[in-house]
Parts: C-alpha cells; structure tokens; sequence
C-alpha cells in the first residue's frame, strides 16, 4: 500500500514540474517578453494587426475601440477584453510611448493616473508610426501561423520597418525573469542603425557615442552616464532620472517650477508624497504644493519659505520624493524563440537581420509577381500578332478548354498564357493598346532585371534598410528632437546637498557635549555687555571650546592621545542656543579615556596649506594637510607626543605665514612658517618656545601681513589688538619677548586669534555666558599694556574661550536679541 502512495506522489511531483514548465514557457515566448526583431508581444502584435485588418490607417475616420477589442479576442487573442482594452490604451498614451501606435480620440486615461473611459466611449485609428510596423506585410514578408481555433491566421511577427523595441521600449514580468527596456530617439537610432550596416564590426562605444542614452517621453533628465553605458555595454544598467524644475522668484520669494517628471511616475502619486513628507517633517521650507497643469503642458508650482533656500529644498524634493527615480534597464527579448540578454549592438544587429530578411522576401515577392506578370504580356504580345488566326482558331473550337488547348499548341504558349488570351478583351487589339502591352513589358523587364540584381547583392538590401529609415526621418513623427536630457553628473543627492552652506558656532562643553548653532543666533552687542545664555550646563560640566565653522566643512578632531577624526560640521545636532547638546562620543568612535584636544574646520584639503600642532610644553608639528583628506571612521595617528605632555593648538598655515606661540603667562614668539620643517603624521616635532617654570603654551596664531593684528584675552574679561609688526622675527626655541601685560586685574591668558577687522567675536565664559562683539570696538595697543573691559562677568565666573565669526545685519525682529539680562534656562 506505502508503495503505491509513494508512486502516486512521484506521479504528481513529475506532472507538477511538467506542468509549471510548460506554464513558465508560455510565459515567456507566448505573454510577457517582446520579439528582438519587431520589439512587440503577442498580443501587441495582434492588436495591431486586427487594426490593420479593419483598415483603420491614420487617414481614415476613427472606429469604437470595442469594435477592434471584439476582433482581437474573437480571432486571435483568447483573453479578457480589459487586458486587450489596456493594451490599447497604453500604446494610445504620448506619456508611456515615446511614439504612440494608436491614435486614441477620447479619454484615454492621464499621467495623473487617471483610468481611460469604456472602450465603449472612445474611438481608435493606427498612428503613422504603427502603420510603419505592418508596411508590406502582404508581401509574404513574415511567416503565418494559425490562430488559437485554426479559423484564421495571425502574422508571427511584423516587418516591422522601425527599431520598435529600442524606439518604444518594453516592460513585461515573466516566471523568472524580467524585461524593462528604455524608449530612445528615431534620429539617435536611425544613425546608430547606419553605422553599424557600413561597419557591422563598430565598437560598441562608437554606437553609444552616437546614441547617447534613452529619450523617455515625460522627458526630464538623466544623471551620469555609467548607467547607460553598463546596459548598452552589458544588457543591464541603472539610469538616475530627475524631474525638470528650476528655482524662481516670484513677489520676493522662491518657487520651485516643476515642468517635466520622470517616466513612469503618477503625478498625483507623486504630489501626495511630497505633502505627506512635509506633514511629517521630513522636508520643510515649503509652504504650498499647487499644480497649475494645463492641456499646454505640466507646471507644478511649490512654494519656498521666507527663511528657507529653494535649492535646499528641491534637493530634499529629490532624496525623498519621486522626483528623482530609478529607471532600471534590463534588455531581455526573445531570439529565435528564446530569451536573451542583449546590448545596445546586439539589439541593432537583430534587428538589422530582420529587416534584411523582410526586404529579401519583399523582393523575391514582387520578382514572382513581376514575373508572372511578363509571362503574360508575352502571351498578350503574340496574340496581338497573330489576331486573325488566333480569333479563327477560337471560333473553330467547340469549348474553351479545345481553343485553349488549340492556342498552347499552336503558338506554344503555357497554360496561363493561353488562358489570358481568351480572357483578353477586343479592345485590347488596337494599336495604341499594343504599345501600352509594349512599354508595361519593358518596364517589368528592368524591374525584374533590377529585383535579381538586389537578390544578388547584399550590398544593395543594406542600402535600401538605409533608405527607408531616412525616408522615415522626413515624417513629422520621427523629426521630434531629444525630449530627455542627460547631464555628466553622477552624484547622489547627499546630506551635504540639502543643508545650507552657512555659518554654525559650534560649541563643546569640559564634559565632551557638542552641538551647532546658526551664528545668525548671536546677535552684536556692545563692548561690555553682559551676553547671552549659550547653552544649558549642568553645575559640574562647563563650555570648553566653541569656533564658527561653514556648515560644509570638515571637522577635524584632535585628541590627546596624539590621533585625529574627521566629521562634517552638518553632521553635529543642530539644537536651539541653550540645549547642552549631544555627547560627542554618541557621533565619534573615540579610544577608551580619549579626549578631545583641539578641533579645526577645514573647507579644502589643498597641498599648499599645513596643519600646525602644538603642545603645551612648546613643541610645534607642521604637517601637510592633504595628508589628512581622507581619515577613517575610527581616526588616523597625527603627532607623537611625551606622556605628561598635551596637544593645546592646531591651526592652518602656509610657507610664507608667520607663527605666534603665545603662553599663559603673557609671553610669545613669532617665527617664520618656511624655517620649521615640514614632517610625516605620527612624528614628535620640533622646539618651538622654551618656557619658565609654570608656564604653559595656550594657543598658536598664524599670520601671514604685518598689518595683521593678534587679538589676546584674559580670563578676567580683559583684551586688546595688537599688530604683527609689534613682534619681532626671532629663531624658534626661544625664551620669546611680552605679549600682554599681567596683573592681577586681568587674569592669565586664555585665548590669542588673528580677529577679523570687519567681524565679531564670542566670548563664552565658565557658566556658559556668550557675549557677540564687534572686532572693531576693541581698543588696539601695543604688547606691554593691559588691553580693556570685553565682558562683565560674575564674581566667580571667567573667560574660558574666544572665537571669530562672520559678521551678521542686525534683525530686530526676532525673539534671539541679546540683552543684558540672561536668557531663562531651558532643558532640551
């Protein structure tokens, strides 16, 4: 019994696999892949022939789309009415073909995504470019096959005098595998075509020069170019598609235009996401999303905010909506009956064999036809002849068949010969219709002369598949010019591209919390204003460092232990003035006990420019700075360094800047940049101060004019500028000469920086005040003074940092004016 349940199941096993291969096949040849030689499916194909059938060319009246369903499924098509009526429908639609075959009248459906109406609504005819698909498919120029009830018969394929499945394209989903080709240019293809019959051994690239990517018909553009290069090279590639829009202004704001969108995207779909990306915060900065479309074309108008940039949000646009879409090549088409992978040549050369093949058969047609035609004026011609004596035997005969008979042995005519004689009309016998019998004669001499010499030579079938393509090119539906434009550009839409390139003031506190704000935030005070709360700090962690940097810049990290890490300036959370930020290990891959020890932005990495490092014991490392370009996520060596000694400046410089290391004690010494030698990363460096007991370097000032100034401040709030030329060039490793002048009134130094005449500068004190003043309020003295008043500061606070920043136009009409009362504090 187990045995024959056992036989049972292997029975059903093989009939399952039998079976669902036999399906999969169908699939393939018979529903969802194109022919390589006339780009159609099957039921493409019959519904072009049906239309072809009822005559309906693009020069005659319109009939019911329904009429021509009926035939399709009723003499070839055995499947549902609504996949037939669809099909239709798509090859009426100027959005899906780059060049329609049906010229639909009535609504057949939108880029909105609209349905098309009841078949029984609208009315279809051939376009001029369908109507190029079935040219001399009379002419016995493709094979015949029996429709599904043997009733009739349908064509296996069309001539087909267009490159349809690179002109239109395909789409289709088999069991297994796929197909989704791109629609191109006639003119591109028609040159394409060209070059590969002069030279069938053509490179490839010189194809893809010539044809220089798909032509979709909702045109919009297309990025880089690898994409198209890998499927026409390989059969397989990815095309990065973008809508057309440009920033305008409009009554002093931006707008976003959209006027073209990528191919295959519902516009209404695509409307939806966009809002829905603003409702949840996604994408902000816009303010409305109208679409102002018209039967003249497509105008999408989405507004921009007062404060925002419409570059910045159409990038956002494109990162997240459908704006910007994929449009996946992959050239799979049947040949011979079997699915291939197939590049740009291949698909030309399939094609190219076609045509040869219909235009051979087409001559040997008309060579039969001419032919027989000659066969039967000569017979005409030797009736004319012989008129009296062929009308005698005639009327000598009892039947036709005895004058027939009669005729051919008489004058050794054919059968057919002596049969067209009898049919021949009297007035045929006159002398004028002797010379027309004459002249048609020697008309299909040359012809048929002419037909065997283009049987004979390939050459000349080669330059009649060229004639025809430019005879096609002066009908208006192929003369259009490229829709879809490509630009070199193969960038991605990145983070970088969708935050504005402005000015942060990036703060970090003694417990490693970092965050950026706008420097648009800090509003100028006067000199010795109380400031304005910077951010909210817990009573044992207080503001350490704080520089303004672009926000495209690149941070670089400098830790204690001699490494260095590399982040964008985006890449820190952005928060309001007073949250205390993230820690900054959450956003860096730090070291166990590694901390940070000085941060530079850097916008370039260029050759010319050098990084300088210096320790707190004197030591400066002048280093290239493309040698830090490119850092790992987890960080690079920079410097080597003694185990009680710290790194406590990192600045920029060039070969012909001046380096001013200034010490807690007041003291600095200017030495020539060129003078200190340029060393490797993970190197310990040079002398570059020798100091007294108790001191220690606080900062490192590079200058590159002797009217540049060196702005010095205390920790009592105490400052002044002072100018290059005030300090002398010495050797470097010296003891140096006064910087400021100390007293108990000013505090030890805390910050040098070469200012910017024209900008600001913030102070940021141990409570966490920051106070924004004008450069130009401070007082400029000479190196043995005591500087003046920058900031008020409480009993038991003090200046911790300073750093420039680029000098912003006083807005009164926001909340974030600074005042000499401290903003409340707020948790984040």
């Amino acid at each position: 019994m187990s045995d024959h349940l056992n036989d049972s199941y292997l029975l059903i096993e093989d009939e399952m696999k039998r079976s669902y291969l036999d399906y999969s096949m169908s699939m393939i040849t018979s529903r969802a892949l194109p022919d390589v030689r006339d780009g159609l499916k099957p039921v493409h194909r019959r519904v072009l022939f049906a239309m072809g059938e009822l005559n309906l060319s693009h020069t005659r009246s319109y009939k019911k789309s329904a009429r021509v369903v009926g035939d399709v499924i009723g003499k070839y098509h055995p499947h549902g009415d609504s996949a037939v009526y669809d099909t239709l429908v798509r090859m009426a639609q100027d959005f899906s073909l780059r060049y329609p075959l049906v010229d639909g009248q009535g609504n057949f459906g939108s880029i909105d995504g609209d349905s098309a109406a009841a078949m029984r609504y609208t009315e279809c005819r051939l376009t001029k470019s369908a109507e190029d698909m079935l040219d001399d498919l009379e002419k016995d120029t493709c094979d015949f096959q029996a429709n599904y009830d043997e009733s009739t018969e349908e064509p296996k394929v069309l001539p087909a005098k267009v490159p349809q499945l690179l002109l239109n394209g395909s789409t289709g989903i088999a069991v297994g595998m796929a197909t989704n080709m791109a629609p191109h240019n006639y003119l591109e293809l028609r040159s394409a075509i060209q070059q590969y019959i002069k030279d069938p051994d053509i490179d490839i690239e010189d194809l893809i020069r010539t044809v220089p990517g798909p032509d979709f018909p909702t045109g919009g553009i297309i990025y880089g170019r690898k994409g198209i290069y890998d499927a026409y090279k390989t059969g397989r590639g990815k095309v990065l598609m973008r809508a057309r829009a440009e920033v305008e202004e409009s009554g002093g704001r931006e707008q976003i235009i959209i006027t073209e969108i990528p191919y295959m995207v519902n516009k209404t779909t695509m409307l939806e996401k966009i809002v829905e990306q603003v409702r949840n915060g996604k994408i902000d900065g816009i303010s409305f999303v109208r679409d102002e479309s018209d039967r003249k074309g497509m105008r999408i108008v989405i507004g921009i905010k007062k404060d925002s940039f419409g570059d910045i949000v159409l990038n956002k646009l494109y990162k997240y909506t459908q704006l910007q879409s994929t449009f996946g090549i992959n050239n799979l088409a049947l040949v011979d009956g079997q699915p291939q992978l197939l590049n740009l040549k291949e698909l030309i050369s399939h094609f190219v064999k076609h045509r040869f093949s219909v235009i051979t058969r087409r001559t040997e047609f008309e060579l039969r036809k001419a032919e027989a035609r000659a066969h039967i004026l000569e017979g005409l011609l030797v009736a004319v002849d012989n008129i009296d004596e062929i009308v005698k035997i005639i009327r000598g005969s009892d039947n036709d068949e005895q004058a027939q008979q009669s005729l051919m042995d008489r004058f050794s005519l054919t059968e057919i010969q002596s049969k067209a004689i009898l049919d021949m009309r009297l007035r045929r016998l006159t002398g004028l219709q002797r010379l027309e019998l004459e002249e048609e004669f020697k008309k299909l001499q040359e012809q048929i002369a002419d037909l065997k010499d283009i049987l004979a030579n390939e050459s000349r079938v080669y330059a009649i598949i060229s004639d025809d393509l430019d005879t096609l090119a002066e009908h208006k539906e192929y003369r259009g010019a490229r829709k879809t434009s490509i630009v070199d550009s193969t960038a991605e839409v990145s983070l970088e591209d969708m935050i504005p390139d402005e000015d942060m003031v990036i703060t970090m506190s003694h417990e490693g919390y970092v965050k950026r704000t706008s420097a648009k935030t800090y509003r100028t005070q006067g000199r010795g204003g109380r400031g304005v709360k910077g951010m909210d700090s817990k009573d044992s962690d207080f503001i350490e460092t704080m520089f303004v940097a672009s926000a495209h810049s690149n941070l670089l990290f400098f830790t204690n232990f001699g490494r260095c890490y590399s982040i964008k300036v985006y890449a820190i959370p952005e928060t309001g003035r007073q949250s205390k930020g993230r820690p900054l290990v959450n956003i860096i891959d730090f070291l166990p006990d590694e901390k940070i020890a000085a941060c530079i932005p850097v916008k370039e990495f260029t050759e010319e420019h050098y990084i300088v490092q210096t320790t707190q014991k004197g030591t400066i490392n002048k280093q290239s700075l493309g040698a830090y370009a490119k850092i790992r996520r987890t960080g690079i060596n920079s410097v080597n360094m003694d185990e009680d000694d710290r790194l406590v400046s990192v600045s920029l410089c060039t070969n012909d800047a001046y380096i001013v290391i200034a010490t807690l004690q007041g003291k600095a010494i200017r030495v020539s940049a060129e003078t200190v030698r340029p060393l490797g990363r993970n190197t310990r460096g040079v002398r570059g101060i020798s100091l007294r007991e108790g001191d220690h370097v606080i900062g490192t000032v590079t200058l590159t004019s002797e009217e540049q100034e060196i702005l010095t401040v205390t920790e009592n709030g105490f400052g002044k500028r002072t100018a290059l030329s005030e300090y002398r060039v010495t050797n470097r490793g010296g003891v140096g000469i006064i910087n400021i002048k100390q007293s108990p009134r000013n505090g030890s130094v805390v910050s040098v920086m070469a200012p910017d005449p024209e900008g600001d500068i913030l102070i940021i004190t141990r409570k966490g005040i920051i106070i924004r003043t004008e450069v130009a309020h401070i007082s400029t003295t000479g190196r043995n003074t005591l500087g003046v008043k920058l900031i008020n500061l409480a009993e038991d606070d003090a200046v911790i940092d300073v750093t420039s920043c680029t000098k912003e136009e006083e807005d009164s009409s926001g909340d974030d004016s600074l005042n000499t009362e401290e903003t409340p504090v707020t948790e984040e």
